[in-house]
């Protein structure tokens, strides 16, 4: 019998949700039209956009003009920074931008990108649980200030941003607001209007949906300069035949996940507790990196003294259990993780980290037999990590 996958790394992904995949077939084969065709078969495909463009509005609480489908989440933020900071510019608006130093590399190396071509940035830092102090933000605000991008949750220590007051902050400066909610679908509200934003991401394949498809949420009469030149798709924001059945994917992924959100919140945050409270009373001199109570249901990031995150890591997949050393897309880096590093860890805790994050299929046992093996394989790493000393005892959680 083949061994169970366990997998406990959904904030890399997800598993595309069955209900979905039977949403997304017609679209692959008897209704695969062009949308831009004018034939029956094109109406048809058309009329999909509209229909999917029409359910992630609703979701939003936005209007159908108001989102753009992309290729990706990483798409999306460099459709979101791009398209605003070059519109500003311009207009003569000025090339000052502000994000800070957890977010996803798809956010700092366009902002690093964009400075390049000779815009200036403001790197706000964050406190020790990974948030970003909103007198921080008024602070930084200047008159040249043409974009502030800062995410609503953070991917690899879960910490959740206070974005509608972040957002108030930007509304009051007249400075467009963009938040990458990547990981906050099917965890978080989502309503544009509460959150105080002006421009928003999603990528489908976070919250059950497939690879390959984005959205991009951009409030009326924000200015935004096309990034993909070609055809007249998407209202002339972003060239290229849409993906069909893959945007009919991210709209019904969208559903569910708003739909069983309650559900979902209350079943992860069992488990997240579950392990957390198990591995710092059973694993000693570990800690709990980010904010325990400001934190994504589904993220439990650690730090165990003494050992590579990476060895702890291929022990697990031994047993069939999946987990992260931080971001995926940065998983072949052998520096740290600079989102640990901005929370004041130094390299050493950095690279002791491991991410573990649970989702709908998981359960209580599924963590219970985590907790059965994680003691014994940390103490086989420190036994073999000289030279690793037991350090006097501290706090459990950072």
């Amino acid at each position: 019998m083949s061994q169970r996958t366990i997998d406990l790394d959904h904030a890399a992904t997800t598993a595309l949700d069955p209900l979905v995949l039977e949403a997304m077939l017609p679209y692959f084969t008897e209704q695969a039209g062009n949308p831009s065709s004018i034939h029956h078969q094109g109406r048809a495909a058309l009329q999909a956009l509209d229909d999917a463009r029409e359910l992630v509005a609703a979701v939003l609480g936005a209007t159908m003009r108001e989102i753009i489908f992309t290729s990706s989440g990483s798409e999306a933020n460099n459709l979101a920074i791009k398209g605003v900071a070059l519109a500003q510019q311009q207009r003569g608006k000025g090339r000052h931008l502000i994000t800070s130093a957890i977010e996803h590399h798809a956010v700092l190396h366009t902002v690093e990108y964009l400075q390049a071509f000779g815009f200036e940035a403001t790197i706000l830092p964050v406190d020790r649980h990974g948030l970003i102090r909103p007198a921080d933000l008024q602070a930084a605000l200047r008159p040249d200030t043409v974009l502030v991008s800062l995410m609503y949750a953070n991917n690899e220590i879960g910490t959740i941003q206070p974005i509608a007051e972040l957002g108030a902050i930007c509304r009051a400066h007249d400075v467009p607001f963009h938040t990458d909610a990547v990981q906050a679908a099917g965890s978080l509200p989502l309503n544009v209007e509460t959150l105080n934003v002006d421009l928003l991401t999603l990528t489908a394949h976070k919250f059950y949906g497939p690879k390959g498809v984005g959205a991009l949420y951009v409030r009326r009469g924000t200015p935004l300069l096309p990034q993909i030149n070609g055809g007249g798709q998407e209202r002339r924001r972003r060239a290229g035949t849409e993906n069909v059945p893959g945007i009919v994917g991210l709209a019904a992924a969208l559903r569910r996940a708003e739909e069983r959100r309650e559900w979902y919140v209350a079943h992860c945050s069992n488990l997240r507790d579950r392990l957390i409270a198990g591995v710092l009373e059973q694993v000693p001199n570990t800690q709990l990196n980010g904010d325990l109570r400001q934190r994504l249901p589904n993220n439990v990031n650690l730090a165990f003294a003494g050992i590579e995150g990476e060895s702890l890591l291929l022990l697990l997949d031994q047993h069939g259990i999946c987990a992260s050393s931080g971001s995926a897309c940065t998983s072949g880096s052998l520096d740290p993780s600079h989102v640990l590093v901005a929370c004041g860890l130094t390299p050493e805790q950095a690279i002791s980290s491991v991410r573990f994050s649970v989702g709908k299929d998981i359960t209580a046992a599924d963590i219970d037999l985590l907790l059965t093996l994680l003691p014994d394989m940390v103490a086989r790493l420190r036994a073999v990590a000289l030279p690793y000393r037991e350090p006097e005892p501290t706090l459990s959680v950072a």
